[in-house]
Order: C-alpha cells, then structure tokens, then sequence
C-alpha cells in the first residue's frame, strides 16, 4: 500500500510539474472586445502566427516564447479602442536565439480588417474568418483556408495556399510567391478579371482564361474576364506553380 501512495504521489508531482511548465510558457495572454469592421494587426519576427475563427465573444491573443535568449525579447502591446496591434521586439544589436508563436483565436461569426498577419522567418496560417485579410511571409508559408471576404497574400521564400469561401467587398486582390508556389481555390460563380503568371513553373486554372506560353523562353500566363469583372484577381510567381480551382 505504501509503495502504490509514493507512486501516486510521484505521478501527482510530474502532473503539476507539467501544468507548470504549460503555464510559463505561455508569455502573452490577453482578451480584447472587438467590434464589427475593428483592425487585427500581428506583426511577428522568427515563429509562427496562427488566427483562426473560434465560438467567443473577444479576440484572444497568446504569445510563446523559445529559444535560450527568450527573455532578451519583448512582446509589444500597441492596440487602442478598435485596434488589436501585437508586435514583437528584439534587443537592437547582437544575435538573440529566441523566437515567438502566435495563436489569435477570434469570433467567427464578426467581420474584421486583417490589417497584417506577418512574420519574418515562420509560417502565417488563417482559418474560419471573415473580413478583408492581408498575410505575409518572408521566409515562410502562408496558408488561408475557409475563409469569407477579400484576401491578399505574398510570400518570398515559400508557398502560398489560399481557400475562399466567398467573396465580399468587391477589391482588389493579389496573390505571390517569388520562390514558391502559389494555389488559389474560389467560387464556382467568381465574378472578377483575373491575371496569372510564373516564369518557371507549370499553371493550371479551372476557368475559361486565356492560357498564353511564351513561343522563346520561359514564361507562362493567363488571363480573362470572369461575369462582370467585379474585381481585379493577380495570382503569380517567379519560381513555382501557379493555380486557380474552383471550390
């Protein structure tokens, strides 16, 4: 019996250690009331950021940092009545071992302007929301997926993998990838004048666009009118595939 109540005992002091350690690592927590059309603005250095459309009421921010100089970096509060802004900041000289990932959880059911969802070195990923949506990545990809709105989406050195669900507010986008590729899924009906091109890569496309491949060199693009022409769709890269599907 005694040796059952130090192993229960040894199990209950590894649970806490484990809660424990959960709990510090997590650097950033905070809830912000968010109304209809407010502005989300994450702007990330090396990790992650994941948004993605959840049950609540309050947009909810959490940050984690890592890395051996993780408290040589500075999570940045910057919002304001209407705006959720988080950044983050490094010592200014030296080189710092340490990196941060975001997860935004925030209402499904509310519109918002995704004013920057952007890291330097990590991926950018967005799900379930809705509202005009602008993400980056310089050394990373970018994934959108279920998502309602107007969406704008680059990379530098990654793919970008984009699916709407439907189109609201009639703008302009633009999709890119300079080393990667980039793949767009749309409505069936999608009403818009769309441009694609890659220097080198293949392009594929489910709708009646003009397929156009350079007779010297390489290069291939399309493009066409699709209903009305409601708005301006740019899809391109200069190394990799590109695609336009239909959902």
């Amino acid at each position: 019996m005694r040796r059952d109540h130090r192993v229960a005992a040894v199990l209950l002091g590894t649970a806490v250690l484990v809660l424990a350690a959960g709990a510090a690592a997590q650097d950033f927590q905070k809830s912000y009331p968010l109304e209809q059309g407010g502005v989300i603005k994450i702007r990330n250095v090396s990790g992650n950021v994941t948004v993605t459309g959840y049950g609540g009421a309050e947009v909810v921010v959490l940050g984690y940092k890592e890395g051996r100089d993780r408290d040589r970096v500075e999570i940045e509060d910057l919002s304001a009545p209407g705006r959720v802004e988080v950044r983050v900041r490094y010592p200014e000289f030296g080189n710092t071992d340490a990196g941060v990932n975001f997860e935004v959880r925030v209402p499904q059911e509310v519109s918002f302007n995704f004013e920057g969802i952007s890291s330097v070195s990590g991926n950018v990923e967005i799900r379930r929301v809705s509202g005009k949506i602008r993400a980056e990545a310089v050394s990373g990809n970018v994934t959108i997926a279920d998502v309602t709105g107007s969406v704008s989406a680059s990379a530098v050195s990654g793919n970008v993998d984009v699916h709407i669900v439907r189109l609201e507010g009639g703008r302009d986008m633009k999709f890119s990838a300079v080393s990667g590729n980039v793949s767009v899924r749309a409505p069936a009906d999608l009403d818009a004048y769309v441009e694609m091109s890659t220097i080198s890569g293949s392009l594929k496309t489910d709708f009646p666009l003009e397929v156009i491949e350079r007779r010297y060199g390489p290069g291939r693009s399309a493009r066409g009118r699709l209903g009305s022409g409601a708005c301006r769709i740019r899809i391109s890269s200069v190394s990799g595939r590109v695609s336009l599907t239909k959902n």
